[in-house]
């Protein structure tokens, strides 16, 4: 996992107040509540006292309460009582403390923060979404491999005539001109598909290439935004659960009608030819060995897997530069 980072984790909506939700999430095991006020909060989801899944416990006076014998835990992770010792004890019960994690919501997203102090970015989401006037639907569907094959399956475009043959690699478009790969900031890569059908003519080179007006954008640790048309988009997260697994969460936005009841029943739709489009991904992704990338391995890669050559790098340098966190060591 690259340190210091916002990872998109969870949709909102699968934390309601008043329940805990136990999840996996990036090698830990962590639990998800909401306070009154509906703010979000995550700790390990562990008890301090001997060891049961908080997870399956309640929330009470904005606290935590443990299954199991009845400790209630703040959102900070900060222990409030021990019911066994009375509600009069005044006993320092920092020993039970756990561990919290800071997260936040931004567009229905609950974003964790892999890092062990504060916060020091922003989330970094596509400005593009929060346009008022798009409606989504999500779709969601747990892989059996590492979050980065996910991830490179859609910065991959030549394998579209072979994946995809029926779907969005009709055509037999197998030349790949470039692609084109730049970097819109720090923490920002676009790409597009500039294949043609092979009549015997040489790709065009990356500089040569341009961006088309349908691309491809990913943004560091785990978002991707597929921009169709004005009106149409497809955004991704890829969630990492552990080394072998992550969830793929994919939204259809629209807003193609700009009545917005019939534009949901357009994105309810496009989530089903998504989920088409995806399964064809994940029966070939799912056999790809090792199960995690990386910058060195033993791959024979071309010139059309630049978009794939440039995450890793970048995704190696940040690594490298926040400390590589104790999982991936």
């Amino acid at each position: 996992m690259i340190n210091n980072s916002w990872y998109a984790v969870l949709d909102s909506g699968s934390v309601k107040k008043n329940e805990v939700v136990g999840a996996k999430r990036l090698n830990k095991n962590l639990a998800f509540f909401r306070d009154e006020n509906e703010t979000i909060h995550c700790v390990m989801d562990i008890c301090a006292h001997r060891g049961a899944a908080l997870s399956l416990g309640t929330v009470k006076d904005d606290c935590i309460k443990c299954p199991f014998h009845g400790i209630e835990y703040h959102g900070d992770g900060s222990c409030e009582h021990v019911p066994s010792d009375g509600i009069s004890s005044d006993a320092n019960y920092s020993r039970f403390n756990l561990k919290s994690y800071f997260v936040k919501e931004k567009n229905d997203i609950i974003y964790l923060w892999n890092g062990d102090e504060e916060p020091t970015e922003e989330i970094n989401f596509f400005e593009v979404l929060e346009d008022k006037d798009l409606v989504f639907s999500e779709l969601q569907d747990p892989w059996n491999t590492h979050y980065s094959r996910v991830i490179e399956n859609q910065l991959d475009v030549s394998h579209l005539s072979f994946v995809h043959h029926n779907t969005i690699g009709r055509g037999y478009k197998t030349l790949v001109n470039g692609p084109k790969v730049v970097w819109l900031d720090e923490y920002t890569l676009q790409t597009s598909a500039n294949n043609e059908v092979d009549t015997g003519q040489k790709p065009k080179t990356n500089e040569e290439s341009v961006i088309k007006s349908t691309n491809l954008t990913f943004k560091y640790p785990n978002s991707w935004l597929n921009t169709i048309s004005d009106k149409i988009k497809v955004m991704a997260y890829f969630v990492p659960i552990d080394e072998e697994n992550s969830i793929l969460c994919i939204r259809f936005y629209n807003k193609i009608t700009g009545f917005k009841p019939l534009d949901k029943f357009i994105s309810w739709v496009g989530k089903y030819a998504n989920m088409v489009i995806e399964k064809q991904d994940k029966r070939i992704v799912e056999t790809q060995l090792p199960k995690k990338t990386g910058l060195k391995m033993k791959e024979n890669l071309v010139k059309a897997d630049m978009p794939i050559i440039e995450y890793r790098k970048r995704r190696n340098q940040l690594i490298k530069e926040n400390e590589e966190t104790k999982e991936d060591e």
